[in-house]
């Protein structure tokens, strides 16, 4: 499995770096882009954060996910990711995207069983 974007449907945003990892996604030249396919696992944690669209997964042959490579990237934090509950961000909290009311949002897990439960 392998994410796909398409660049006629990205604007850019960026929001699709963050849930991603593993680093295979940079915003390069205004657009999103997997720069590299050994370091996507195909989860698709960028895919219900994406406004436009953008984003698919497809099964397809490809270079096998290479562990190692990915847990060595540097990681980056996304002081615009925050739980649309509490604003806890990701520096103290854990944080899962959730879609809620038509909305890509992220939720804490402090927040989610208030979620589910109500």
């Amino acid at each position: 499995m392998m994410v796909k974007i398409d660049e006629k449907k990205c604007t850019g945003c960026g929001k699709c770096v963050a849930p991603c990892a593993e680093g295979a996604i940079k915003i390069i030249n205004g657009k999103a882009k997997v720069v590299s396919e050994e370091l996507c696992d195909g989860m698709g944690f960028c895919l219900g954060i994406c406004p436009e669209g953008a984003i698919s997964v497809e099964e397809r042959h490809t270079v096998e996910f290479n562990r190692e490579r990915a847990e060595a990237q540097p990681r980056k934090k996304d002081i615009s990711i925050h739980c649309f509950t509490c604003g806890a961000g990701e520096d103290t909290s854990y944080l899962l995207p959730l879609r809620h009311n038509m909305q890509s949002l992220w939720v804490c897990t402090r927040c989610l069983p208030k979620l589910i439960h109500s």
